[in-house]
């Protein structure tokens, strides 16, 4: 009964790790074709930094503006303004 359980450990712990690996790899490969997709938007996002917690730093193009905003999950403030290409 107990040796039946290892072996089905044994066998499902590598399968379980193979899968979450071809996941992440699947997401890092195809993450930058989304940020491509935006070519077509008025509103670009060009870069995002995590900050912590819930708090992202995040810089945008919108009508000829590059504008750096903070996001949390209850406001966006804007931080800076330039106009023309970054």
């Amino acid at each position: 009964m107990m040796t039946a359980y290892i072996i089905k450990l044994l066998v499902l712990l590598p399968v379980m790790g193979g899968l979450i690996f071809a996941a992440l790899w699947l997401y890092r490969k195809y993450q930058p074709a989304l940020m491509t997709a935006q070519k077509d938007r008025r509103v670009k996002i060009l870069e995002t930094l995590p900050m912590g917690g819930f708090t992202k730093l995040a810089v945008i193009e919108f009508e000829g503006q590059t504008l750096l905003i903070s996001v949390n999950r209850n406001r966006v403030d804007r931080l800076a303004a330039s106009v023309g290409q970054p």
